[in-house]
């Protein structure tokens, strides 16, 4: 069918007639009646002399999950279509998503319906597409998207809110808008009477769309969009929510998986390890081998025994709540996203961990559960297992105030506590309106500590600003982490790919690491780049960051002392209880070096075990020269009869730019019980015997050109340790 005119009409054409439909089925009492109701509806509408026509989607639009661009008025016509206006930050879009998987499910592309997410930024970060794609995968959604960059859709269609639904007819005639979420009985309601509709009238065709799943080309990784990350300060061990993979992993601070929780698809169920399930677990926090966690999308708080091997529930009933007061026993109590959680002390006299703080992002609040029976600040004594507000109002907003239920916060996705005087509060990334702020543990006071304005109602004074104050800009935060020893918070400036340092006490905010760019390479803070980090927490008694670097699938670590970042290797040993199913990775057949490539040997270094070696390498190849895409180009290392040492640690990879070449990590492995008697006798040498006990590691880097062109480093070394760099040139 030929496209209309240039005319188009916004969404303001639908309201009057679909605002006295709704009217009528609040007094609608059957099935019947309400499916009568629409069905009377749609002939309205269809009577129309002019169609409330839906414009094409412009040209050049970038699109995922299809062979290609999709036409309104070729592709979409004889077609019921949902378009989902929608932005990845959002939480309420994110909501909205499991009401749009149950109707794909029930109705297909043969059925007549078709759904298509039109994505319109909120954030500048928002609307580069690779970042898209990310979501896209991130969120499991598997019709197709456009990424209308400009919003030139929403403005056109004068579309107000994040989420909101269009439900097309088979024409481009628009004929539903839904806005907001919460909707998923009116979206069925009238996505199956319009099928029923049109195709009484014969105007449905069973014609498919091609659909090419961006998520078919996703390559295996031990890690999928990891959102956070804690150290466990007793035992040496992280605790990382493998949120892609839908599961919690223990691992030893050398990357060995001690224990993996659930995984890899998403579920709901308690009992043994070898038995439960998660769905995008976000906040992890562990004391005495118990770890708590936020499972977001489940809309429960759980709780893993490590010593009994047990997952069970403690808050949340597993469908998203609305309560905003709360009060409940936790099992007993809907909750709404949680996103990350933190232990703290109640009003006691003994110092003991008995809450455990909750940043509820759906509800845009933070509340509290109480592990035992305590007291929290202007309330009464609560008992034990009582799940409860403790600041917000519930509206999305960014409002201080000494008051903590009169507070706003807007999707608090981070959390961090300073216990000690003077500063005793909570520390919140309060990701949509880019703010860090401050929850008073005496009297909730909530307070301004960096970014936003001071509007309360914008939410869009997000920017990448070094500086004091209001006058600091963020974009998105979704991690904050406390430097006891130091009195410095750390933040996960996640949509500018930066970590950033804030001390409280004159509430200055700088750039630690990270140069903007998104991306992944591992160096000095200044020349390191990260993708989207979404949580980080403080180790080696404030010596080490590590980083959930989520959106490139790794656990970074920074050196706050050498100013150096490397990547924490995750890897199955092969004594890990590993319930959940863990990839497994086949070694990559090494090439042969030619017999031409030289080699060069370096001076010896020495470090402990523990440390970690770099290597950066750099190929300064002659101006114009390519890497032949036939040919592939690599790095690998070899430890002839010392191949402990790159045990659970990647040896090779990929070189896939000449312009932004690997930085290759080596961690020095630990005497511990992972290790075999024969290996840690080893490691007593290399210690004790330094200038007698020589490895050899070959450190091999493998080029192409037009040419094809090899290099092979080699480094004689007693002990590894430090950074160093090295400028290899090729002519």
């Amino acid at each position: 069918m030929a496209a209309p005119g240039t005319r188009s009409f916004s969404l303001s054409g639908l309201l009057p007639a679909q605002t006295s439909l709704e009217y009528a089925l609040l007094d609608a009492v059957t099935q019947q009646e309400k499916d009568s109701l629409v069905y009377q509806y749609l002939q309205k509408v269809d009577s129309w002399e002019q169609d409330l026509s839906m414009p094409e989607f412009p040209e050049g639009l970038e699109w995922l999950n299809t062979e290609g661009p999709i036409s309104v008025y070729k592709d979409l016509c004889g077609k019921v279509v949902v378009l989902d206006f929608f932005t990845y930050c959002c939480i309420n879009c994110i909501h909205l998503l499991p009401d749009l998987h149950a109707l794909e499910h029930t109705y297909s592309d043969k059925d007549g319906l078709l759904v298509v997410g039109v994505h319109s930024a909120k954030f500048p970060n928002e609307k580069v597409l690779d970042n898209v794609k990310s979501a896209v995968l991130r969120y499991n959604i598997t019709h197709p998207v456009v990424n209308d960059a400009d919003a030139s859709l929403w403005q056109e269609l004068e579309v107000s809110c994040w989420p909101t639904l269009v439900i097309l007819g088979p024409r481009g005639n628009m004929l539903f808008s839904l806005m907001g979420e919460g909707h998923k009985d009116k979206l069925f309601l009238y996505t199956s009477i319009a099928l029923k509709y049109y195709k009484d009238r014969g105007q449905i065709r069973d014609k498919t769309v091609g659909i090419k799943l961006f998520k078919d080309s996703l390559p295996p990784s031990p890690l999928l969009f990891p959102g956070k990350v804690i150290v466990d300060h007793v035992t040496d061990r992280l605790v990382i929510a493998d949120t892609g993979h839908h599961r919690i992993l223990v691992v030893w601070k050398n990357g060995q998986i001690q224990y993996s929780i659930g995984g890899p698809n998403p579920g709901r169920k308690d009992g043994t390890f070898s038995e439960s399930t998660f769905n995008s677990p976000q906040g992890v926090a562990i004391m005495n081998n118990v770890i708590y966690v936020a499972d977001t999308e489940n809309h429960l708080i759980r709780k893993i025994d490590l010593e009994a091997e047990i997952v069970s529930t403690v808050a949340g009933i597993g469908i998203q709540g609305t309560d905003k007061d709360g009060g409940a026993k936790g099992e007993q109590q809907p909750i709404s996203s949680p996103w990350d959680v933190v232990f703290g002390t109640s009003g006691s006299e003994v110092q003991r961990n008995d809450i455990l703080w909750i940043a509820m992002a759906g509800t845009h609040q933070i509340w509290a559960l109480l592990l035992d029976s305590g007291k929290l600040p202007k309330k009464n004594e609560l008992k034990k297992d009582t799940c409860v507000r403790f600041a917000g109002s519930g509206n999305e907003e960014n409002r201080n105030n000494a008051y903590p239920h009169k507070a706003g916060f807007a999707q608090p996705s981070g959390l961090s506590l300073a216990s000690e005087e003077p500063w005793s509060c909570l520390f919140v990334a309060d990701s949509e309106s880019s703010t860090v702020r401050t929850v008073s543990l005496k009297d909730g006071a909530v307070k301004h500590l960096v970014g936003g304005e001071r509007d309360p109602m914008n939410l869009f004074a997000f920017g990448d600003v070094d500086g004091v104050g209001i006058n600091a800009k963020l974009q998105h935060p979704l991690g904050v982490t406390w430097d006891k020893k130091k009195s410095l918070l750390y933040v996960a400036d996640s949509y500018n790919h930066k970590i950033k340092v804030v001390d409280p006490k004159t509430k200055n905010c700088l750039t630690l690491a990270g140069t903007g760019d998104a991306s992944n390479i591992s160096s000095s803070f200044t020349e390191s780049t990260f993708n989207e980090p979404g949580g980080l927490c403080i180790g080696e008694n404030g010596r080490l960051l590590y980083v959930a670097d989520t959106n490139n699938h790794q656990i970074k670590v920074m050196d706050l002392e050498t100013k150096t970042i490397s990547v924490l290797p995750v890897i199955k040993s092969e004594n890990s209880v590993v319930d959940g199913r863990f990839l497994l990775y086949k070694q990559k057949t090494l090439p042969k070096l030619p017999k031409s490539a030289p080699r060069i040997s370096l001076s010896p270094v020495t470090a402990s075990p523990g440390q970690t070696l770099q290597f950066k390498l750099r190929l300064d190849l002659p101006s114009g020269t390519k890497l032949t895409k036939e040919v592939p180009s690599c790095w690998f290392l070899t430890a002839e009869g010392n191949e402990w040492l790159f045990q659970g640690q990647l040896s090779s990879g990929e070189i896939e730019n000449i312009f932004s070449q690997p930085t290759i990590s080596l961690q020095i492995p630990v005497n511990n019980a992972l290790l075999s008697k024969s290996e840690n006798k080893a490691m007593r040498k290399l210690r004790c015997r330094v200038s007698s006990y020589t490895n050899l590691i070959k450190i091999t880097g493998l080029g192409s050109s037009r040419a094809w062109v090899g290099v092979c480093l080699t480094t004689m070394l007693y002990c590894l340790s430090k950074q160093f760099f090295l400028n290899v040139n090729l002519s």
